[in-house]
């Protein structure tokens, strides 16, 4: 880092300015909205706002979806160098995620992303609006509830520091070498899950002499739990709880009868299989472990409970967590601002079910590749955590500067 510590010696020995967004800015605007249906294989480039919460990272020179641009009633353009800002979330601590356009088309911009504008180096801005810092300017005095809102007010008095661009482009090319070697991980990790996919679809996937059910024909009823006659806390997992990556429930929050959402919520079981109904929620999945018994879950997931004289409950898991199911969840959601499916449609999937000795082979196959899985990846999640800490500890470190008087 001597080149970098030489050039802030020679461009900014007294320090460095920090500003607003606000005062950066060239211009600042939101986008317009681009519903599902709009979206094409071909056309103009479009991002929609939840793509930058689960596609792009800190900068990105191509969009994964494309649209009819005749059919977007105010059509709001982004170009090289602009910032896009998510305004809509479903957690406080990643409201405002922002990202870099480092491509050369000129896109469209969906409903809830606000465009900035400016003449910064772009990747820098965009490690800069990263920081732990910058994340809690982004977070201040909002509330965690099932979504999180921003305004372009709010992105245009995020402050931070601004040395001079050959600082800027040489901290953009450290923290460029720290993301390559994150990434490489990170692709074999993405490698070992498509194979383990792959092969549960395929286990999943019955022949014509297995009987067909529907969902509803397979499970239990469960049963809700209403606070006024309630004493004593519970384990209460969100929409925010379950990990896409791992199925996992994340750290949960405590809750009594005092501090509980006012409707009434679902008590879970041992084994229950739970998954989100609700965009941008989908593909939350969790098999319910032992220490979650008697606990509740937001009315954002649908809990299903097995009938073992039907079905294994491991064997229901590995069911909806497959692309099928996926696609009939996506298919079958109704409603504008946050589409769900109903419950009514979930009982009406249709699905194979061999008998239980043979439900009971594919589980301890798909068990055993799960495991082989975690396994092969034991090591690599961890370097990968390893890494992410010392990341963004240089990129805290780095973005972190002397200010200079005013």
């Amino acid at each position: 880092m001597s080149n970098l510590n030489h050039l802030i010696a020679e461009l900014c020995p007294d320090g460095v300015e920090y500003k607003k967004l606000g005062e950066i800015a060239v211009d600042i605007y939101r986008g317009f909205g681009i519903t599902r249906d709009q979206i094409t294989l071909t056309g103009t480039a479009c991002v929609r706002y939840g793509e930058i919460y689960t596609i792009y990272g800190i900068g990105f020179d191509k969009c994964v979806s494309h649209t009819d641009a005749s059919t977007i009633t105010s059509k709001k353009y982004f170009e090289h160098g602009d910032i896009l800002f998510t305004i809509t979330g479903e957690s406080v601590e990643d409201i405002a995620k922002s990202s870099a356009y480092i491509g050369h088309e000129k896109c469209l911009a969906g409903g809830d992303i606000v465009i900035l504008k400016h003449t910064q180096n772009p990747k820098y801005l965009s490690y800069a609006l990263a920081t732990t810092d910058a994340q809690k300017q982004k977070s201040k005095g909002k509330v965690k509830s099932k979504v999180v809102h921003s305004s372009v007010p709010a992105i245009r008095e995020i402050r931070i520091p601004l040395p001079p661009l050959p600082v800027q482009q040489e901290i953009v090319r450290i923290l460029d070498n720290f993301t390559e070697l994150t990434a490489e991980l990170t692709a074999e990790l993405t490698a070992r899950k498509k194979q383990y996919e792959y092969y549960r679809d395929e286990l999943l996937t019955a022949g014509n002499d297995v009987q067909t059910v529907l969902l509803g024909e397979v499970c239990v009823k469960t049963s809700n739990i209403r606070w006024k006659d309630t004493d004593g806390e519970y384990y209460y997992i969100d929409l925010t709880s379950v990990d896409r990556e791992t199925n996992n429930i994340r750290p949960e929050q405590i809750i009594t009868a005092d501090n509980a959402p006012s409707r009434a919520q679902q008590i879970i079981q041992k084994n229950d299989v739970l998954f989100a109904t609700t965009r941008p929620t989908l593909k939350r999945y969790c098999f319910v472990p032992e220490q979650y018994e008697g606990q509740i879950c937001s009315t954002g997931y649908c809990v299903l409970r097995a009938n073992p004289e039907i079905i294994i409950p491991k064997y229901l898991y590995y069911t909806i967590t497959t692309e099928n199911f996926n696609l009939y969840v996506e298919n079958n959601q109704k409603g504008a601002s946050y589409p769900a499916i109903s419950d009514s449609e979930v009982k009406m999937y249709s699905f194979s079910v061999p008998s239980l000795d043979e439900q009971a082979r594919i589980v301890a196959i798909l068990d055993r590749f799960d495991a082989l899985c975690n396994d092969l990846t034991s090591g690599i999640p961890a370097e990968i955590e390893a890494r992410r800490k010392q990341y963004e500890y240089y990129r805290d470190k780095l973005l972190t500067f002397k200010e200079a008087s005013a």
